[in-house]
C-alpha cells in the first residue's frame, strides 16, 4: 500500500484520540481555556455524565469573529507569542482541543469580545464547520458539545457508567479548582445536586478556604502549610496531619506552575517526606503547589498534559521532602492531640432503659436482708453482703499516684503521671484535662529518634555479646541478611555467617539493651524482601532503624513505676514527632476537662 497523506477529518478523529479520552477531558479542555481567558466565574453543566451534553460558560475576555474562526482550526492558538514552547505561562497552548472535540462531537461556541458589538457563534459537527452567525451573549464565552463520540461510535462502547463518568468530571474540575481560588466554580448537572465554590481572598488563608472547601472541614482542620523556596524554585501548599490519612494516594493533589499533574517524582518526595510518621499501607492527604520559571519545566510530554519533566528534579524533590518535614516537625504533636475528638466520639452512655415490668427484686444486687435504719450513720449499711457485688478483685496493673501531683509536673505538656492501666497504658494529669499514652508506641519513637541520631553524629554504640548468638533460617533469608551485614553494621548489628541456614550474632546496638536477635532478624529479612535497588539507601537505613526501634521499646504489659512513667512523659517532650510511634500510630490521646465535662452532662 503507497504512502499517502490523510484526509484532515481523519487527522482529526486520530488527535482526539489523545485528547478527547473521556468526557471528563473535554471539561478539562474547555475549563482550562476558560482560564486562560482571565475568567472570574466558570459554570459548567452536564448531562449522562458528559456524555449527552457538556456545557461550559464563562465571564472571560471572550473572542473576536476572526478569533472564532480561527479557534476550531487544528493548531491554532493565542497562547503562544513568540512560538517558544519553553515559554508555557497558560494551561493550553497546542490549539488541538476545539478542533479535536469538534471532530467527534456537535460542537457549539458562542463568545463576545470586548471590542465587538454584539456575540457570534460557530457550530462543529463531525469536523464541518458552520458559517459564523450573530448571537446575543453578554459576555464571555459559552461552549456546548453535545453527543459526544457520535461521529466514533466505537469509542462509546468504553466509556462507563454515567456516574462514573460523572464523578471523573467532578474530579477535574475540583483540581482546577484547587489550583484557581480566585476563580468562582459551579458544577450542575442531573447526576448531582448543584455545588459552587465561591472565589476566595489572595494568599494563603484564601487558598485554604478553598482546599478546605473542597477536601473538607476534616482536613481544614488537620492541615498545616508548607513552604519551602530555592533558586526561584517555590513549593507552597498544605498538608494533614499524620492523623488524616487514605488507603491510597488519591488524596495528594500536585500542581505546578498552575497546571494539575500526577508526577512519580513529587509523589516519590512525598512518601519519603512521611516514611517516618505512617504506616506503609497509608497515605497522607495534601495539596503542593511547585512554582518555577516555565523554562526549568516541560509541560510538554504527555498529550493531556497531566505529566511534566523538571530540568533540575533533584532541587524541586528536595524543596518538597524539606518543606513537609519541616511542616511535620513543627506540628509533631498535632496527631495525637487531635484524636480526642475521634476518641470522645467511641464513649457511649452505659445506661440502658428499663425493661417494662422490671422486678428490683429479682435483681441480682437486691440485698438479701431488709435494710437496716440508717440512724446516726450510714457505714452499717455499706457493710452489708450486698456489697459483694461491687468487688472486682486486684487491680491489673500498677494504680499508684501521687494524692497531690507535683505542681510543675502539672504544668508540663504532658502533665504527671498518675496510674498506669491494663499494663499498657499511662494516665497523666493536666492542667486542663487528662492525657493516656501508649507506653510502646511512646518508647519505639524514642528509640529510633536516638538511633537516627546516633547514626548522623558518630555511629551506633555496639555492645558486643558474650557468647554469639546463633538464629537458623532459611538459606534466602541468610543470602538476604549477608548482603545487607554493611548496612546492618552501620546501626551496630554486626552478623556474619554460620553455616548453611545459619547465622551468627556477635555485636547488638547497645541502645535496644537485651533484646531477641532471633526475632530481630526475622523481622528485617521481611522488611529486607520488600526493598528493592531503586529505594535510597538512607530509606533502608531508616526501615531498619524503625524496626530496631520496635524490638527495644517497652513492651506492652510491663508495670511502670511512678517515676518511670513519669520519665518517659519528659522523654517524649524532648523527643522530635513523639505525636506518633515510626509506623504511624498516634503515641497518646489528650482529653480536655471540658470535653469530659459533655460526657457527663456537665456542660
Amino acid at each position: 500500500m503507497p504512502v499517502r497523506q490523510l484526509p484532515e477529518q481523519v487527522v482529526n478523529r486520530i488527535a482526539a484520540g489523545e485528547v478527547v479520552e473521556r468526557p471528563a477531558s473535554v471539561v478539562k479542555e474547555l475549563v482550562e481555556n476558560a482560564i486562560d481567558a482571565g475568567a472570574s466565574r466558570i459554570d459548567v453543566f452536564t448531562d449522562g455524565g458528559g456524555r449527552r451534553r457538556i456545557g461550559i460558560t464563562d465571564d472571560g475576555s471572550g473572542m473576536t469573529q476572526r478569533d472564532l474562526s480561527l479557534a476550531v482550526e487544528r493548531h491554532a492558538t493565542s497562547k503562544l507569542d513568540d512560538e517558544d514552547l519553553l515559554q508555557i505561562r497558560t494551561l493550553g497552548f497546542r490549539g488541538e482541543a476545539l478542533p479535536s472535540i469538534g471532530s467527534v462531537a456537535r460542537l457549539s461556541i458562542t463568545t463576545r469580545h470586548g471590542s465587538e458589538p454584539h456575540a457570534w457563534a460557530l457550530n462543529v459537527e463531525g469536523g464541518a464547520k458552520s458559517d459564523i452567525m450573530p448571537a446575543a451573549l453578554a459576555h464571555g464565552t459559552r461552549v456546548e458539545v453535545n453527543d459526544l463520540f457520535y461521529a466514533t461510535p466505537a469509542r462509546l462502547k468504553f466509556l462507563k457508567t454515567d456516574r462514573t463518568e460523572a464523578e471523573a468530571i467532578r474530579e477535574v474540575v475540583r483540581r482546577l479548582a484547587m489550583a484557581r481560588p480566585d476563580v468562582a466554580f459551579t458544577l450542575a448537572g442531573e447526576e448531582r445536586a448543584p455545588v459552587t465554590w465561591a472565589a476566595a481572598l489572595p494568599g494563603a488563608a484564601g487558598r485554604l478556604t478553598r482546599l478546605g472547601d473542597i477536601l473538607g472541614t476534616e482536613f481544614r482542620s488537620h492541615a498545616f502549610e508548607v513552604h519551602a523556596e530555592r533558586e526561584d524554585v517555590v513549593v507552597a501548599g498544605y498538608a494533614a496531619a499524620p492523623a488524616l490519612t487514605k488507603a491510597n494516594a488519591l488524596g495528594q493533589y500536585l500542581f505546578v506552575n498552575g497546571r494539575p499533574v500526577r508526577d512519580k517524582l513529587i509523589l516519590g518526595a512525598v512518601r519519603g517526606a512521611y516514611a517516618d510518621y505512617l504506616p506503609r499501607d497509608r497515605h497522607p492527604v495534601l495539596a503542593l503547589f511547585v512554582t518555577l520559571d516555565p523554562r526549568e519545566v516541560d509541560a510538554n510530554v504527555h498529550p493531556a498534559k497531566t505529566e511534566v519533566r523538571f530540568r533540575n528534579a533533584g532541587l524541586v524533590r528536595a524543596l518538597i521532602v524539606h518543606g513537609l518535614k519541616e511542616g511535620l516537625a513543627r506540628e509533631g504533636r498535632r496527631t495525637a492531640a487531635n484524636s480526642g475528638e475521634s476518641a470522645l466520639s467511641s464513649f457511649r452512655p452505659a445506661f440502658t432503659p428499663r425493661p417494662a415490668g422490671w422486678d428490683w427484686r429479682a435483681s441480682p444486687s437486691a440485698p438479701a436482708a431488709p435494710m437496716p435504719s440508717f440512724g446516726g450513720s450510714a457505714a452499717p449499711a455499706f457493710a452489708e453482703r450486698a456489697q459483694a457485688v461491687f468487688d472486682v478483685g486486684a487491680p491489673s496493673a500498677d494504680v499508684r499516684f501521687e494524692t497531690q501531683p507535683v505542681a510543675d509536673l502539672v504544668d508540663r505538656p504532658l502533665g504527671a503521671a498518675r496510674t498506669q492501666l491494663h499494663e499498657t497504658y499511662i494516665v497523666s494529669q493536666t492542667r486542663d484535662g487528662l492525657i493516656i499514652v501508649d507506653q510502646h508506641a511512646a518508647h519505639e519513637r524514642i528509640v529510633y529518634e536516638r538511633l537516627k541520631a546516633s547514626l548522623a553524629a558518630n555511629g551506633v554504640q555496639r555492645q558486643i555479646l558474650l557468647i554469639p548468638e546463633i538464629v537458623e533460617m532459611d538459606e534466602a533469608t541468610v543470602e538476604r541478611l549477608l548482603e545487607r551485614s554493611e548496612e546492618l553494621a552501620s546501626f551496630g548489628l554486626a552478623i556474619e555467617s554460620f553455616g548453611p541456614g545459619a547465622v551468627a550474632v556477635r555485636e547488638t546496638p547497645s541502645l535496644l539493651g537485651k533484646t531477641n536477635a532471633g526475632g530481630l532478624l526475622r523481622d528485617l529479612s521481611e522488611h529486607m524482601a520488600e526493598w528493592d535497588e531503586a529505594l535510597p539507601l538512607e530509606r533502608r537505613l531508616m526501615h531498619v532503624a524503625a524496626t530496631m526501634a520496635c524490638h527495644g521499646s517497652v513492651r506492652a504489659g510491663r508495670r511502670l513505676k511512678p517515676e518511670e512513667m513519669n520519665a518517659l512523659l519528659r522523654e517524649m517532650e524532648e523527643t522530635p514527632n513523639s505525636g506518633q510511634c515510626n509506623h504511624g500510630r498516634p503515641t497518646y490521646v489528650e482529653l480536655k476537662l471540658a470535653d469530659v465535662e459533655k460526657l457527663f452532662g456537665r456542660r
